[in-house]
């Protein structure tokens, strides 16, 4: 008898080779049907209305989402609601992408003259291209007839992701065509991670001066101490008299010289970390940011070396004039204004 853990594995892994193949089959298959779905919707210029009923409905509800975040204007609309007054989304001569695997999905064919009536151009998503659906489209994408991935054969996984797949490349494609870059990412998506990555900018999140713990290189260790405990962001700016950087002392810098007095002394060495000034601990040269970097090249900065960073010190450029402190956690709990 199969073990149930061994089983549940080499049935996972059939499903995704399946879909995998699928996937794969579908690329190789797209045609020029594609490109025109791509073309009428982008001529329109207007929203895009999406329906499906079941699995199907739940995959036009992301691809609608997804058109939305990445620049083309959709809505999802349920058959059953749009012929219960609904149906005042349309505007006259909105795209329409019906997604049905079998085409012939009785609550969508029932709306095929309502959407001409409007002026609506069809994409029809489906597995079946003779189907009632596909023969009133004026555009068909046709996801091909492949099993459904699973034990039985029955649940529409394969079919459901073919169908997300083709909304996810027309996004693209649209994406493409419009010339949608980062910073339309970014307007449409101010409070998620990426969006502030992209709008918000280093001296919009750092600390500044006035609430940073600032010593000069001959401050002892023992008052080095003290300002990091009044300002607790896990490092010290190290000023010269002109207020320009000469260091950076981090939490981790005041660790290893406890260590080295530690050794010292095993040694049987005399040495009291608190005497020394802070210029014995402070990294002389530290990575710096200027105020005007985007948060994302800050994350980048601080996450994309051997050793890691979690703060930087924030430096006019070419006067090295320090203006604050950015922690690593700034990055990724910064509020928009």
């Amino acid at each position: 008898m199969t073990d149930a853990p061994d089983a549940a594995l080499a049935i996972g892994k059939r499903l995704l080779r399946h879909e995998a193949d699928a996937l794969g089959a579908l690329a190789a298959r797209l045609d020029a049907e594609f490109e025109r779905a791509v073309s009428l919707i982008y001529g329109r210029g207007s929203k895009v209305v999406l329906t499906g009923v079941g699995k199907s409905g739940l995959v036009a509800r992301k691809i609608a989402a997804t058109f939305c975040g990445t620049g083309t204007s959709a809505i999802f609309l349920h058959p059953a609601d749009a012929v219960h007054g609904d149906l005042g989304v349309f505007q006259p001569g909105d795209p329409a992408i019906l997604i049905s695997k079998s085409g012939a999905t009785a609550e969508v064919v029932r709306l095929l003259p309502v959407i001409k009536k409007f002026g609506s151009p069809i994409v029809a998503i489906v597995a079946n291209a003779a189907s009632p659906i596909a023969e009133q489209a004026d555009v068909v994408l046709d996801i091909g007839e492949k099993s459904e991935a699973g034990p039985l054969g029955l649940a529409p996984t394969t079919s459901a992701l073919l169908s997300l797949a083709l909304g996810d490349a027309l996004a693209a494609a649209l994406m493409a065509r419009r010339g949608f870059g980062a910073d339309d990412f970014a307007l449409l998506h101010p409070a998620g991670q990426l969006g502030r990555n992209l709008l918000l900018t280093v001296g919009e999140a750092m600390h500044p001066l006035d609430a940073v713990a600032t010593v000069a290189p001959e401050t002892p260790v023992s008052e080095l101490l003290i300002a990091m405990t009044r300002f607790p962001l896990g490092a010290a700016v190290v000023l010269d008299a002109a207020g320009a950087l000469a260091g950076l002392v981090t939490d981790g810098d005041v660790r290893r010289g406890l260590e080295q007095v530690s050794r010292a002394r095993q040694r049987g060495e005399k040495s009291d970390l608190l005497e020394l000034p802070a210029s014995t601990l402070m990294t002389a040269k530290p990575v710096f940011a200027p105020p005007t970097l985007s948060l994302g090249d800050a994350a980048r900065l601080m996450e994309d070396r051997p050793s890691q960073l979690s703060v930087l010190p924030v430096l006019t450029p070419g006067t090295r004039r320090c203006l604050g402190l950015l922690r690593i956690h700034d990055i990724y709990h910064a509020k928009m204004v």
